[in-house]
């Protein structure tokens, strides 16, 4: 596989693109906002050989429709899926969405959700103002066979990155990527986006 795909979802605010940034950059942003979605991409290496990093980012914007939702499913190898622990509402939603991947993107192959699906609880920092469990977050993981993962991308860059290499690595040896999917609207290159985050100093990642 020369091309890697991975979809980034949740609610708004539940630091997509901070975690996105994150593990491209190693810089952490507390505020983004964007009108449109993004595509980040990036060349990485998976047990020596080079592949293809596409990294879908709704942005600021919410999941306004199923349909909408369906087609960056579609679109996806794999799926890293946020919530914010002190927004039990985003959890609820991140909840709904592994199960409409689980749904459409696995089928019958239940398995397959162990090392596609990464469930992300974020925002680990704001501890004292949490709305939603450990516990909990371990539970929807396990009712959906996904793994999960608690952290803040404030704090904890090595943790981020190891999710984004665990999936990278996972999607790699799982099973061929779809050909010729459709990209999602409205994508930028990564060197716009970096520079629109950090401004136009730098010109890659």
């Amino acid at each position: 596989m020369n091309e890697i795909k991975i979809a980034v979802l949740g609610s708004e605010g539940v630091g997509k693109s901070a975690l996105n940034v994150r593990f491209l950059t190693r810089r952490f942003i507390g505020e983004y906002a964007s009108s449109s979605e993004c595509i980040y991409r990036k060349r990485v290496s998976v047990d020596g050989r080079q592949v293809n990093l596409e990294l879908y980012d709704p942005c600021s914007q919410a999941c306004e429709g199923k349909s909408t939702l369906n087609d960056q499913i579609h679109w996806a190898d794999g799926f890293i899926v946020v919530y914010d622990i002190s927004n039990r509402s985003s959890f609820f939603t991140a909840k709904a969405i592994v199960h409409l991947i689980s749904e459409l993107h696995l089928g019958t192959a239940k398995r397959d959700a162990d090392s596609l699906i990464f469930l992300v609880g974020n925002k680990q920092d704001l501890g004292h103002m949490r709305q939603v469990q450990r516990e909990e977050g371990q539970c929807v993981a396990a009712e959906f066979h996904c793994q999960f993962y608690e952290l803040s991308a404030a704090e904890h860059y090595h943790e981020v990155a190891l999710i984004f290499s665990k999936m990278v690595r996972n999607t790699s040896l799982g099973s061929k990527a779809k050909e010729r999917r459709r990209r999602p609207s409205g994508s930028k290159s990564m060197a716009k986006l970096i520079n629109n985050v950090f401004g136009k100093r730098r010109k890659s990642v």
